[in-house]
Parts: structure tokens; sequence; C-alpha cells
């Protein structure tokens, strides 16, 4: 049987990311994201119901949220639940379900970052940055100055082809 643990959210940020190091030195921020859904209740009247979820991220996508996001800012959350299990102080135990975010893209520009849960205009959003970190990328979704476009220099299916059982 197949699993799919994937996350897709657009809110906006709640507070200021809080970005830390672990001992080795990677870099660690700390989100939290409002996402807001509406719906008609039994009245037929629009209801607003607000969803307030953590957010990690790690690596170069850390300090870029930490550098670009602030409190009010609209941001697109490409990730993973994780559920988190831990004894407080007091010997209770205790977990929670946090969203690790391996993708992220800011969605509005710098001074545009209205109130948490406010309304958003039909802006288009395409052409904003988008920050990720996979192991094996370098610079972890960051613009590249070595990246070179590939080459459209495909002429179709080679020979070998019809032995292919689809």
């Amino acid at each position: 049987m197949a699993n799919l643990n994937k996350v897709l959210l657009i809110g906006r940020l709640t507070r200021d990311p809080e970005l830390r190091y672990t001992p080795s030195g990677t870099a660690v921020s700390d989100l939290g994201l409002a996402v807001n859904n509406y719906r008609k209740g039994q009245d037929g009247q629009r209801q607003e119901e607000t969803v307030f979820v953590d957010v990690t991220a790690w690596g170069r996508t850390a300090e870029l949220a930490n550098q670009y996001l602030a409190k009010g800012r609209q941001v697109f959350v490409e990730g993973r639940l994780k559920f988190d299990q831990w004894t407080s102080q007091e010997g209770q135990k205790r977990s929670k379900l946090n969203v690790v975010a391996e993708n992220l893209q800011f969605l509005d520009s710098r001074g545009e970052g209205g109130p948490p849960g406010g309304g958003g205009g039909g802006r288009s959003h395409q052409g904003s940055p988008s920050y990720s970190d996979h192991q094996g990328d370098s610079g972890g979704g960051a613009p590249r100055d070595d990246y070179q476009q590939p080459s459209n220099d495909f002429d179709g299916p080679s020979s070998g082809d019809e032995d292919i059982p689809f």
C-alpha cells in the first residue's frame, strides 16, 4: 500500500521567524502560520475558521525565511507532517503535530504584509521567489550563478523504445 505525507498551505505568519542553529551549525527557523478556511454555516452565513500551524524550516530555507519574512507576510508552504513527542519538566508526556517545510514561496512583496488572516487581493504570484532545501542541492533552492538552461535538442524516441510495455 502506498503512503503519502505531503502538506500544502497558504497563510500569513503570526510572528517573525525565530532563527537558531544546531550544535553542528545547521540553521533552523520556527514559523507560526495562520490559515483561514471559509464555509457556509447552517444559517447560510459565511463563517471563517482559522487554523494555527507550527512550521519548521531547515538550512538555507530557514536563513532566507528569517531574512525576508516577517509577521503578517503571506507564504506558501510545501512540506510534510512530523509528530513530535517529549516529556515536560513536570513529567507529563506531551506531543504535537508539526509541518517540516521542504519548499517556501513568498507570496507578497516585502512591504505588503497585512494583519494575520487579512484578505489577499487578486494578485498573480507568478515569479515570486521560491526556496527549498533538499539534500543534494547546492544552495538550498536559492538562485545559482552557474545554472545552465537544459537544451531542447530532443528528436523523439530512440530506436529501442518499441519494447516498452505501455
